[in-house]
């Protein structure tokens, strides 16, 4: 890769590891419907803006229906799931979990779509699955006060992230990138809407959880999104992907420098475990062989 989309790549992972640090500053002070319907009404704004300038905006309109599922599936809910993970988990952990995004997407291409899947990425599918467990070992508890269902909840998101994936390629292959960002962060937004007007908090949060809440919004939504799809064009989707190996990373980092988060054994052997795991599930490593 030339040294432009080395810069987007890294730059990329930084925004979209700081999301995990604004929504841990966010999550509390509104709450993780309100905080949720903030970023996509917010992203949507910016992101819509940007297409009409390109003249693009008829595009939102070819497949509605697609692009109102699309932001359920890929916005509106996993925003949600992980806003409300965010009150209780670490922001470094809430990265780590993320990364399982791809690995749950190759599964969901092959039980939806029947893709082929090598034994190597069956393999793959195992070694993730070992790093979650070891990621999470000792923490499941659904006690009061415990951080299981926090945990199921950002699975669920980077679940929904996976299924999301893989209907946009099914039902919305004609549409445009942008035009696609945009729309589903429209309908995501309006969605979200009276939802985020009754659980709008009772009282008004102060100053730095509007601008993580904004900057979410801003940088590590709207500004994420030109990003990747310029590295898609510049570099193809496959290389553009490898971005989840640093998220985690660029998570933990921003929770260590702000907000003092300490990085444990198990953060650090299930960030690699899960990361390996994704790489042979996804193909991003590991020759062809006898498919199942």
């Amino acid at each position: 890769m030339r040294l432009r989309d080395v810069t987007n790549l890294l730059l990329l992972a930084a925004l979209w590891g700081g999301s995990f640090l604004f929504m841990r500053i966010g999550a509390g002070p509104f709450g993780a419907i309100p905080m949720a319907g903030l970023r996509t009404g917010i992203a949507a704004l910016v992101l819509v803006a940007l297409l009409a300038a390109r003249g693009g905006t008829a595009e939102m309109r070819v497949a509605p229906g697609a692009l109102l599922i699309m932001g359920l599936l890929n916005s509106a809910i996993p925003f949600a799931l992980f806003g409300f993970a965010a009150l209780s988990l670490k922001a470094g952990f809430s990265a780590i979990l993320n990364a399982t995004a791809p690995f749950w997407g190759a599964l969901v291409a092959f039980a939806w779509l029947g893709d082929r899947i090598t034994m190597l990425r069956v393999f793959g599918l195992m070694v993730g699955f070992s790093g979650v467990v070891v990621l999470v070992w000792g923490k499941l508890d659904f006690g009061a006060g415990g951080t299981g269902p926090a945990i199921l909840a950002a699975l669920g998101a980077t679940l929904l992230y996976g299924i999301s994936a893989n209907y946009a390629r099914r039902k919305l292959a004609g549409t445009g990138a942008l035009a696609n960002s945009a729309g589903s962060q429209l309908a995501a937004a309006l969605v979200l809407l009276p939802f985020t007007v009754a659980y709008w908090p009772a009282v008004m949060p102060g100053v730095l959880p509007w601008l993580a809440v904004v900057a979410m919004a801003v940088l590590s939504t709207a500004l994420a999104y030109v990003i990747y799809f310029r590295l898609i064009a510049s570099v193809g989707a496959t290389r553009a992907i490898t971005v989840t190996f640093l998220i985690p990373v660029t998570g933990m980092f921003w929770g260590w420098v702000f907000l003092a988060e300490a990085v444990t054994w198990n953060m650090a052997a299930g960030t690699v475990v899960i990361l390996l795991g994704t790489a042979l599930t996804t193909g991003l490593i590991g020759a062809r062989t006898t498919s199942v």
